[in-house]
Protein backbone atom coordinates (compact mmCIF):
# COMPACT_ATOMS: atom_id res chain seq x y z
CA UNK A 1 0.00 0.00 0.00
CA UNK A 2 1.42 3.41 -1.16
CA UNK A 3 0.65 6.55 -0.06
CA UNK A 4 2.04 10.31 -1.78
CA UNK A 5 1.32 13.06 -0.32
CA UNK A 6 1.06 16.23 -1.91
CA UNK A 7 1.20 19.79 -1.36
CA UNK A 8 0.67 22.63 -4.06
CA UNK A 9 2.79 25.24 -4.07
CA UNK A 10 2.81 28.83 -5.18
CA UNK A 11 5.85 30.93 -3.12
CA UNK A 12 5.96 28.84 -0.44
CA UNK A 13 9.84 28.64 0.84
CA UNK A 14 9.19 30.14 4.00
CA UNK A 15 6.62 27.81 5.03
CA UNK A 16 7.40 24.48 3.00
CA UNK A 17 10.07 23.15 4.90
CA UNK A 18 8.00 22.73 8.53
CA UNK A 19 5.00 21.49 6.68
CA UNK A 20 7.12 19.06 5.20
CA UNK A 21 8.96 17.96 9.00
CA UNK A 22 6.06 17.69 10.22
CA UNK A 23 4.80 15.03 7.33
CA UNK A 24 4.71 11.01 8.53
CA UNK A 25 7.20 8.97 8.08
CA UNK A 26 5.66 5.97 9.06
CA UNK A 27 2.32 4.60 9.17
CA UNK A 28 0.32 1.77 9.86
CA UNK A 29 -1.08 -0.07 7.27
CA UNK A 30 0.99 1.85 4.81
CA UNK A 31 4.40 -0.13 3.34
CA UNK A 32 5.58 3.21 1.91
CA UNK A 33 5.33 7.31 1.78
CA UNK A 34 6.33 9.86 -0.70
CA UNK A 35 6.03 13.37 -0.65
CA UNK A 36 5.40 15.35 -4.30
CA UNK A 37 4.92 19.40 -4.41
CA UNK A 38 3.05 20.99 -7.32
CA UNK A 39 5.30 24.15 -8.62
CA UNK A 40 2.10 26.28 -9.48
CA UNK A 41 5.29 29.00 -11.33
CA UNK A 42 6.62 29.76 -8.39
CA UNK A 43 8.89 32.91 -8.53
CA UNK A 44 10.93 31.92 -4.96
CA UNK A 45 13.46 29.00 -4.26
CA UNK A 46 10.57 26.59 -3.36
CA UNK A 47 11.54 23.99 -5.53
CA UNK A 48 15.01 24.20 -4.22
CA UNK A 49 13.64 24.02 -0.78
CA UNK A 50 12.00 20.75 -1.69
CA UNK A 51 14.59 19.28 -3.08
CA UNK A 52 17.12 19.95 -0.97
CA UNK A 53 14.36 18.35 1.95
CA UNK A 54 13.99 15.29 -0.28
CA UNK A 55 10.86 15.65 -1.68
CA UNK A 56 10.04 12.55 -4.50
CA UNK A 57 8.18 14.11 -7.08
CA UNK A 58 7.86 17.76 -8.87
CA UNK A 59 5.15 19.11 -10.94
CA UNK A 60 6.00 22.16 -12.19
CA UNK A 61 4.06 24.58 -14.17
CA UNK A 62 5.70 27.48 -16.25
CA UNK A 63 3.51 30.34 -14.71
CA UNK A 64 0.58 30.22 -11.97
CA UNK A 65 -2.22 28.13 -13.26
CA UNK A 66 -4.62 28.06 -9.91
CA UNK A 67 -5.08 25.97 -7.26
CA UNK A 68 -7.57 23.95 -8.84
CA UNK A 69 -5.19 23.14 -12.03
CA UNK A 70 -1.95 22.53 -9.55
CA UNK A 71 -4.13 19.81 -7.86
CA UNK A 72 -5.23 17.76 -10.87
CA UNK A 73 -1.65 18.15 -11.98
CA UNK A 74 -0.85 16.50 -8.90
CA UNK A 75 -3.42 13.80 -8.66
CA UNK A 76 -2.35 12.35 -12.37
CA UNK A 77 1.33 12.38 -11.18
CA UNK A 78 0.27 10.54 -7.93
CA UNK A 79 -1.27 8.21 -10.03
CA UNK A 80 1.36 7.70 -12.55
CA UNK A 81 3.67 6.89 -9.94
CA UNK A 82 1.28 4.26 -8.43
CA UNK A 83 -0.35 5.44 -5.35
CA UNK A 84 -3.05 4.14 -3.64
CA UNK A 85 -4.01 6.53 -1.55
CA UNK A 86 -3.43 10.70 -1.84
CA UNK A 87 -3.69 13.02 0.83
CA UNK A 88 -3.40 16.98 -0.15
CA UNK A 89 -2.14 19.12 2.39
CA UNK A 90 -1.36 22.65 2.72
CA UNK A 91 2.31 24.29 1.96
CA UNK A 92 1.75 26.81 4.98
CA UNK A 93 1.01 23.75 7.31
CA UNK A 94 -2.59 24.73 8.44
CA UNK A 95 -3.41 21.39 9.39
CA UNK A 96 -1.50 18.91 11.51
CA UNK A 97 0.30 16.62 9.88
CA UNK A 98 -0.33 14.30 12.45
CA UNK A 99 -3.95 13.84 11.86
CA UNK A 100 -2.87 11.74 8.60
CA UNK A 101 -3.30 8.57 9.59
CA UNK A 102 -6.55 9.32 10.92
CA UNK A 103 -7.78 10.85 7.56
CA UNK A 104 -6.89 7.76 5.38
CA UNK A 105 -7.92 5.01 7.69
CA UNK A 106 -11.52 5.34 6.43
CA UNK A 107 -9.92 4.26 2.81
CA UNK A 108 -8.00 1.44 4.49
CA UNK A 109 -10.86 0.20 5.85
CA UNK A 110 -12.76 -0.12 2.58
CA UNK A 111 -15.36 2.91 4.01
CA UNK A 112 -14.97 5.71 1.80
CA UNK A 113 -13.09 7.00 -1.20
CA UNK A 114 -13.10 10.07 -0.40
CA UNK A 115 -11.90 11.99 3.02
CA UNK A 116 -12.71 14.93 4.20
CA UNK A 117 -10.65 16.93 7.04
CA UNK A 118 -13.02 18.61 9.16
CA UNK A 119 -11.52 21.47 11.09
CA UNK A 120 -12.38 23.24 14.06
CA UNK A 121 -13.88 26.39 12.72
CA UNK A 122 -15.41 27.94 15.50
CA UNK A 123 -11.99 27.23 17.66
CA UNK A 124 -10.00 28.59 15.24
CA UNK A 125 -8.56 31.58 16.11
CA UNK A 126 -7.49 33.86 13.49
CA UNK A 127 -11.04 32.99 11.71
CA UNK A 128 -12.74 35.90 12.03
CA UNK A 129 -16.25 35.75 13.43
CA UNK A 130 -17.64 36.62 9.62
CA UNK A 131 -15.32 34.01 8.49
CA UNK A 132 -17.08 31.58 10.89
CA UNK A 133 -20.08 31.88 9.80
CA UNK A 134 -19.82 31.89 6.05
CA UNK A 135 -17.39 28.74 6.51
CA UNK A 136 -20.89 27.50 7.86
CA UNK A 137 -23.09 28.80 5.56
CA UNK A 138 -21.12 27.54 2.59
CA UNK A 139 -20.91 24.17 3.82
CA UNK A 140 -24.30 23.97 4.44
CA UNK A 141 -25.22 25.26 1.11
CA UNK A 142 -22.55 21.75 -0.50
CA UNK A 143 -24.47 19.48 1.40
CA UNK A 144 -27.40 20.57 -0.11
CA UNK A 145 -26.26 20.56 -3.20
CA UNK A 146 -23.91 17.44 -3.03
CA UNK A 147 -26.73 15.32 -1.09
CA UNK A 148 -23.95 14.69 0.56
CA UNK A 149 -23.15 15.43 5.04
CA UNK A 150 -19.65 16.93 5.06
CA UNK A 151 -19.77 19.55 7.39
CA UNK A 152 -16.13 21.63 6.24
CA UNK A 153 -16.37 21.73 2.48
CA UNK A 154 -13.95 24.79 1.90
CA UNK A 155 -11.17 22.10 3.84
CA UNK A 156 -8.00 21.43 1.66
CA UNK A 157 -7.18 18.32 4.00
CA UNK A 158 -8.41 15.64 2.68
CA UNK A 159 -7.55 12.34 1.45
CA UNK A 160 -8.59 9.69 -1.78
CA UNK A 161 -8.14 6.18 -2.64
CA UNK A 162 -6.93 5.51 -6.51
CA UNK A 163 -10.15 4.61 -7.45
CA UNK A 164 -11.77 8.10 -6.44
CA UNK A 165 -8.68 9.87 -7.84
CA UNK A 166 -9.14 8.58 -11.24
CA UNK A 167 -12.89 9.54 -11.25
CA UNK A 168 -12.68 13.32 -10.61
CA UNK A 169 -12.27 16.50 -12.62
CA UNK A 170 -12.21 20.07 -11.70
CA UNK A 171 -13.32 22.16 -14.67
CA UNK A 172 -13.49 25.68 -13.01
CA UNK A 173 -10.25 27.24 -12.42
CA UNK A 174 -10.70 28.45 -8.96
CA UNK A 175 -10.61 26.07 -6.41
CA UNK A 176 -11.06 21.67 -6.49
CA UNK A 177 -12.99 21.68 -2.58
CA UNK A 178 -16.29 22.44 -3.49
CA UNK A 179 -17.09 21.31 -7.04
CA UNK A 180 -15.09 17.71 -5.92
CA UNK A 181 -17.58 17.50 -3.26
CA UNK A 182 -20.69 17.97 -5.76
CA UNK A 183 -19.39 15.76 -8.27
CA UNK A 184 -18.61 12.67 -5.61
CA UNK A 185 -22.03 13.55 -4.11
CA UNK A 186 -23.82 13.22 -7.32
CA UNK A 187 -21.53 10.10 -9.04
CA UNK A 188 -21.99 8.37 -5.51
CA UNK A 189 -18.58 7.85 -5.10
CA UNK A 190 -18.21 7.13 -1.06
CA UNK A 191 -17.26 10.40 0.86
CA UNK A 192 -16.77 10.88 4.09
CA UNK A 193 -15.09 13.35 6.89
CA UNK A 194 -13.17 12.86 10.44
CA UNK A 195 -12.24 15.59 13.32
CA UNK A 196 -8.73 17.03 12.43
CA UNK A 197 -6.81 19.63 14.04
CA UNK A 198 -4.71 22.99 12.65
CA UNK A 199 -2.09 24.64 13.55
CA UNK A 200 -1.42 28.59 14.14
CA UNK A 201 -1.62 30.63 11.41
CA UNK A 202 1.59 30.84 9.61
CA UNK A 203 0.21 33.76 6.57
CA UNK A 204 -2.39 35.15 5.45
CA UNK A 205 -4.93 33.19 2.92
CA UNK A 206 -3.91 33.29 -0.94
CA UNK A 207 -6.83 31.93 -2.43
CA UNK A 208 -8.99 35.26 -1.99
CA UNK A 209 -7.75 38.93 -1.51
CA UNK A 210 -11.35 39.54 0.16
CA UNK A 211 -14.74 37.57 1.88
CA UNK A 212 -17.05 39.31 -0.75
CA UNK A 213 -14.75 37.81 -2.93
CA UNK A 214 -14.49 34.37 -2.04
CA UNK A 215 -18.23 34.13 -1.12
CA UNK A 216 -18.95 35.18 -4.82
CA UNK A 217 -16.78 33.01 -6.60
CA UNK A 218 -17.31 30.07 -4.44
CA UNK A 219 -21.48 30.19 -5.29
CA UNK A 220 -20.05 30.78 -8.99
CA UNK A 221 -18.57 27.13 -8.61
CA UNK A 222 -21.53 25.57 -6.72
CA UNK A 223 -24.21 26.97 -9.43
CA UNK A 224 -22.19 25.66 -12.06
CA UNK A 225 -21.22 22.07 -10.00
CA UNK A 226 -25.14 21.95 -9.69
CA UNK A 227 -26.30 23.08 -12.80
CA UNK A 228 -23.50 20.17 -14.89
CA UNK A 229 -24.96 17.44 -12.57
CA UNK A 230 -28.57 17.89 -12.22
CA UNK A 231 -29.18 20.71 -15.15
CA UNK A 232 -33.37 19.10 -15.27
CA UNK A 233 -33.60 19.82 -11.84
CA UNK A 234 -32.30 23.37 -12.02
CA UNK A 235 -33.80 24.77 -15.05
CA UNK A 236 -36.80 23.15 -14.04
CA UNK A 237 -37.01 25.33 -10.77
CA UNK A 238 -35.85 28.75 -13.07
CA UNK A 239 -38.37 27.99 -15.43
CA UNK A 240 -41.30 27.87 -12.55
CA UNK A 241 -40.75 31.33 -12.04
CA UNK A 242 -42.04 32.47 -14.83
CA UNK A 243 -44.67 30.00 -15.23
CA UNK A 244 -45.47 30.52 -12.08
CA UNK A 245 -45.92 34.75 -12.63
CA UNK A 246 -47.42 33.64 -15.81
CA UNK A 247 -50.33 31.73 -14.59
CA UNK A 248 -50.98 34.37 -12.05
CA UNK A 249 -51.59 36.46 -14.61
CA UNK A 250 -53.65 34.79 -16.89
CA UNK A 251 -55.58 34.33 -13.84
CA UNK A 252 -55.61 37.82 -13.61
CA UNK A 253 -56.70 38.15 -16.77
CA UNK A 254 -59.78 35.70 -17.20
CA UNK A 255 -61.57 37.36 -14.02
CA UNK A 256 -61.22 40.72 -15.32
CA UNK A 257 -62.53 39.23 -18.85
CA UNK A 258 -65.77 37.21 -16.74
CA UNK A 259 -66.80 40.12 -15.32
CA UNK A 260 -66.88 42.15 -18.44
CA UNK A 261 -63.80 44.19 -18.51
CA UNK A 262 -61.45 42.05 -20.66
CA UNK A 263 -61.29 44.81 -23.35
CA UNK A 264 -58.45 47.21 -21.08
CA UNK A 265 -56.07 44.45 -19.84
CA UNK A 266 -55.11 43.02 -23.04
CA UNK A 267 -51.26 43.95 -21.57
CA UNK A 268 -52.02 41.50 -19.14
CA UNK A 269 -53.03 38.38 -21.82
CA UNK A 270 -49.71 39.18 -23.59
CA UNK A 271 -47.23 39.17 -20.36
CA UNK A 272 -49.00 35.97 -19.58
CA UNK A 273 -48.55 34.23 -22.79
CA UNK A 274 -44.87 35.79 -23.05
CA UNK A 275 -43.85 34.40 -19.23
CA UNK A 276 -45.54 31.09 -20.14
CA UNK A 277 -43.47 30.73 -22.96
CA UNK A 278 -40.38 32.03 -21.28
CA UNK A 279 -40.84 29.11 -18.86
CA UNK A 280 -41.61 26.39 -21.53
CA UNK A 281 -38.33 27.62 -23.05
CA UNK A 282 -36.20 27.04 -19.93
CA UNK A 283 -37.60 24.04 -19.41
CA UNK A 284 -36.87 22.46 -22.91
CA UNK A 285 -33.05 23.79 -22.14
CA UNK A 286 -32.91 22.02 -19.11
CA UNK A 287 -34.15 18.67 -21.19
CA UNK A 288 -31.61 19.64 -23.51
CA UNK A 289 -28.98 19.82 -20.59
CA UNK A 290 -30.24 16.48 -18.87
CA UNK A 291 -29.19 14.33 -22.75
CA UNK A 292 -25.72 16.68 -22.61
CA UNK A 293 -24.94 15.81 -19.21
CA UNK A 294 -26.19 12.09 -19.59
CA UNK A 295 -23.29 11.91 -22.68
CA UNK A 296 -21.28 13.69 -20.28
CA UNK A 297 -21.46 10.96 -17.89
CA UNK A 298 -20.78 8.45 -20.67
CA UNK A 299 -17.54 11.10 -21.59
CA UNK A 300 -16.22 10.81 -17.77
CA UNK A 301 -16.12 7.24 -18.28
CA UNK A 302 -14.65 6.50 -20.72
CA UNK A 303 -12.17 8.94 -19.73
CA UNK A 304 -11.59 6.79 -16.14
CA UNK A 305 -11.07 3.55 -18.33
CA UNK A 306 -8.35 5.52 -20.19
CA UNK A 307 -6.70 7.13 -17.37
CA UNK A 308 -6.97 3.64 -15.53
CA UNK A 309 -4.80 1.92 -18.25
CA UNK A 310 -2.41 4.58 -18.80
CA UNK A 311 -1.88 5.01 -14.75
CA UNK A 312 -1.53 1.63 -14.27
CA UNK A 313 0.62 0.60 -17.20
CA UNK A 314 2.95 3.77 -15.85
CA UNK A 315 2.85 2.96 -12.38
CA UNK A 316 4.11 -1.08 -13.60
CA UNK A 317 6.46 0.33 -15.40
CA UNK A 318 8.28 1.95 -12.47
Amino acid sequence: MKLIIQIPCYNEAETLEIALNDLPKQIDGIDEIEYLIIDDGCKDNTVEVAKNWGVHHVVSFAQNKGLAKGFMAGLAECLRNGADIIVNTDADNQYYADDIPKLIQPILDHEADIVIGERPIDDTEHFSWIKKKLQHFGSWVVRKASNTDIPDAPSGFRAFSREAAMRINVINDYTYTLETIVQAGRNRIPITSVPVRTNPELRESRLFHSIWGYVKKSILTIIRALMMYKPLYCFTVIAVVPSLIGVLVWIRFLVFYFIGRGNGHTQSLILACTLLIIGFVTFVIGMLADVISANRKILEDVQYHLKKQEYDKDSTQK
